[in-house]
């Protein structure tokens, strides 16, 4: 189950509300990072997030950080990067919580 099942705690989940509605702008930059991951990792598939293939997270996350102001060499911004893989982190580490 992904989300809880019990009504006041699914309430207390504002993903809307407490998460797309604030950062529309940055959500839109990070799908544009995801698209291109894709792109560059699994061209010709539909979009989809290959775990098996660049799972540095934790190391990539400060040389985005280092140069958030610029682009990587693809045009993609570092801070829409950073953003992805921190993310990426966070999701890789709930998914492993959850399953211990």
């Amino acid at each position: 189950m992904l989300l809880p099942t019990d009504p006041a705690a699914r309430k207390g989940l504002p993903i809307c509300t407490g998460v797309l509605d604030y950062f529309p702008l940055a959500l839109a930059e990070v799908a544009r990072v995801s698209k291109a991951g894709n792109d560059q990792h699994n061209l010709g598939q539909p979009l989809h997030w290959d775990k098996t293939k660049s799972m540095d997270h934790a190391d990539c996350i400060p040389r985005h950080l280092i140069d958030r102001f610029t682009r990587d060499d693809d045009g993609q911004r570092h801070a829409a990067k950073l953003a992805w893989r921190a993310l990426a982190f966070l999701e890789i580490l709930l998914e492993k919580e959850a399953a211990a």
